[in-house]
């Protein structure tokens, strides 16, 4: 199982998101579990990410949210948590 890293903006995403939705908060906790175990696959529907975002996946949180991270054999980084791709 990897270790989960944030980058500073990912965890101010999610500090907020834990504030003002639990169950949001919820979904995302058993996204990361399931991110750290299996990085190309699993739950929220994993997907290679293109462009600017090469290298990095991300992961469904909801129709509009997704979490946004890159792993190797022993870290998960998670770089965004939230509105789809920096989109506002």
């Amino acid at each position: 199982m990897r270790n989960i890293l944030f980058s500073a903006n990912a965890w101010l995403q999610y500090d907020e998101i834990q504030r003002i939705n639990h169950k949001q908060t919820l979904k995302i906790n058993d996204l990361l579990k399931d991110i750290a175990r299996n990085g190309e696959s699993g739950l929220g529907k994993p997907e290679k990410l293109k462009g600017e975002l090469s290298g990095c996946y991300s992961r469904r949180i909801d129709s509009k949210n997704r979490i946004v991270y890159k792993f190797d054999d022993n870290v998960c980084e998670i770089l965004q948590v939230g509105t789809h791709y920096n989109d506002k």
